[in-house]
């Protein structure tokens, strides 16, 4: 007599947007990325009471956008990834509200640090870094957590070819450790390597990431309206050309800043991924939002990769090509693919998002124009253009709020969990 196997008991949650931590997670990035931007104004014109003396008002920027909003990305989408490749439920409920909460008090933390505030426990210069102490402390929890709970589901299903995801985490743990040693030090260098660690580790998983799911993002999204099967093409070589050259730019300019060297690999990964982008074109994707906003994402990582290769030769300023970096690579991309992994994942057509999205990308797109090529072109209203873009950035991600939270909070429509 066969045994009979019960099913098991369907997960539950107390409310919908702790089902699974994409929900969750792209709500308070977006949300973030609002609120953070917004200080950041604040900060840039001189307006809050931030302790430059323990950390320059520019890291505490940078290290939100990679460590704060990038990161929350990045525990959104592999928390939800993971339970896909294993078949391993993921944190839900109230154990995925504890992960939250230790991103979101690190958060807390650092906006207070930003604004000033010491809550009368300071005294005297540094008052205030018992507040990024704190961060520290949750930060780290949250990285582990998250690594932990990526790690027990692989080794369940014995999925070791999974165990990369587990090492980038670590570097990034390291990554944002050199950061808070650097304040708790004093020095600066120190938290400007943890900071562009994280930053180079952030873009080099979007490449990684870009490259498997951007080309089968344009094959499902245009097969559905074509009587043909689309393919486009992608190959190993050009993965391992992408990865080596990345790999000898990121080290080129951290830690070894010589200007042929950073030419050379700096165009070496711009030349290799334009080849990649022209061999995934298909001019169907410029009726779909959610494909043209990826490839536009990737170009423009492409063209401030050669905006690095000619600073040196040039004399911009660094923080141009960077700015161009993190706008395509980590503001449009993310944007992107939180617009169609939260349709897809609570159980909505990705052919038919709304027309808000078009509206997102461009008020992107205009980010990318005003704080990377316009200041190129025009230095003397440099301010204006910083305006105009910390102005778009806030309205996309309104946009975004006000299209995607609502669903993001709400029960799928065919009634599973998810």
């Amino acid at each position: 007599m066969q045994p009979i196997s019960l099913p098991s008991k369907p997960p539950t949650s107390p409310h919908p947007i702790l089902n699974l931590s994409f929900r969750i997670f792209f709500s308070a990035a977006a949300l973030f990325a609002i609120v953070t931007m917004t200080l950041w104004a604040f900060v840039f014109t001189g307006h809050t009471n931030i302790d430059a003396q323990t950390l320059n008002p520019l890291y505490w920027h940078g290290h939100e956008m990679i460590y704060g909003y990038a990161l929350a990305v990045v525990a959104g989408f592999l928390l939800t990834a993971v339970k896909t490749w294993t078949g391993v439920m993921m944190p839900h409920g109230y154990k995925l509200l504890g992960i939250f909460v230790c991103w979101l008090l690190a958060r807390l933390g650092w906006l207070a640090f930003g604004l000033g505030i010491d809550f009368g426990v300071g005294q005297g210069a540094g008052q205030g870094i018992w507040l990024l102490y704190a961060a520290a402390v949750f930060d780290l929890l949250f990285i582990g957590l998250m690594a932990f709970a990526i790690f027990r589901a692989v080794l369940q299903v014995k999925q070791y070819k999974q165990l990369g995801i587990l090492a980038k985490l670590v570097l990034l743990t390291v990554g944002n450790g050199l950061c808070y040693w650097g304040i708790i030090s004093a020095d600066m260098n120190l938290t400007r390597i943890g900071m562009y660690l994280g930053f180079y580790l952030i873009i080099g998983l979007v490449l990684t990431m870009g490259r498997r799911v951007v080309p089968f993002f344009i094959e499902r999204g245009l097969s559905i309206d074509s009587t043909e099967t689309i393919k486009v093409r992608n190959n190993k070589v050009q993965d391992i050309a992408s990865l080596l050259f990345f790999l000898a730019f990121f080290i080129v300019d951290l830690f070894y800043p010589n200007k042929y060297l950073l030419t050379i690999t700096a165009l070496g990964v711009a030349a290799v991924n334009i080849v990649r982008l022209i061999g995934w074109y298909h001019r169907g994707i410029w009726q779909k939002p959610l494909l043209w906003s990826l490839y536009i994402a990737f170009l423009g990582m492409c063209l401030s990769f050669v905006l690095y290769a000619l600073q040196p030769w040039l004399g911009y300023n660094h923080s141009i090509a960077v700015h161009g970096l993190s706008i395509s690579g980590v503001g449009m991309m993310t944007v992107a693919m939180m617009a169609r992994v939260s349709l897809g994942h609570t159980g909505r057509s990705i052919h038919n998002p709304s027309k808000m999205v078009t509206v997102m990308f461009a008020l992107m797109v205009l980010v990318f124009v005003s704080r990377v090529l316009l200041p190129l072109v025009d230095t003397s209203h440099y301010l204006l253009w910083i305006m105009i873009a910390q102005g778009a950035w806030i309205a996309c991600f309104m946009l975004f709020c006000i299209s995607y939270l609502p669903m993001l909070a709400r029960p799928r429509p065919d009634g599973l969990f998810g």
